[in-house]
């Protein structure tokens, strides 16, 4: 038996130009199935749980965190890119801008800078249970590592310095 006879079908039992219209249409019912069905799927076999960070913004100029506590971003969604992402900043705080001089006796000492502050993030975010690299949009969310903390009408970069996997 041939595969394509003289009529041009298909194993003699359809036409080839039929069978790949055939081909293409559920290849498009196959991918709309999987845009509309695949996140409950990946939901069910991994469910998720709430990742909290806290991110410092070390050195920060009066004039920057004067208006972060004026116009606070607690609430606020993050973005990446141009899009919102589901991660929100849950808390903001002040700490003192602690900075490494030298003494005149060549001793190192930490000191708290008079005028610097570092403003401190938490940030909650759904991730998958069992990922192996958390992420808030297209960043790994990794404790030491730097992100590009990125709202509306803010931007910076943070160290992450806790990441708590939640229940």
């Amino acid at each position: 038996m041939k595969i394509i006879n003289e009529k041009g079908k298909l194993f003699g039992l359809i036409n080839i130009v039929d069978f790949l219209v055939l081909l293409a249409v559920l290849a498009v019912v196959g991918g709309l199935g999987w845009k509309l069905l695949g996140p409950k799927v990946v939901e069910t076999v991994s469910p998720t749980v709430t990742m909290t960070s806290q991110m410092r913004v070390r050195g920060v100029s009066p004039v920057v965190y004067n208006d972060l506590m004026e116009n606070t971003q607690v609430g606020k969604h993050l973005v990446s890119g141009n899009e919102y992402v589901d991660a929100v900043i849950t808390d903001m705080w002040i700490d003192d801008y602690e900075i490494q001089i030298q003494c005149a006796d060549g001793r190192i000492v930490s000191a708290v800078d008079p005028v610097k502050k570092d403003v401190v993030f938490m940030i909650e975010a759904p991730v998958r249970k069992d990922t192996p690299a958390p992420k808030i949009g297209t960043q790994e969310v990794r404790m030491g590592r730097t992100f590009i903390l990125k709202t509306n009408d803010f931007e910076t970069n943070a160290n992450i310095e806790l990441v708590v996997m939640g229940e």
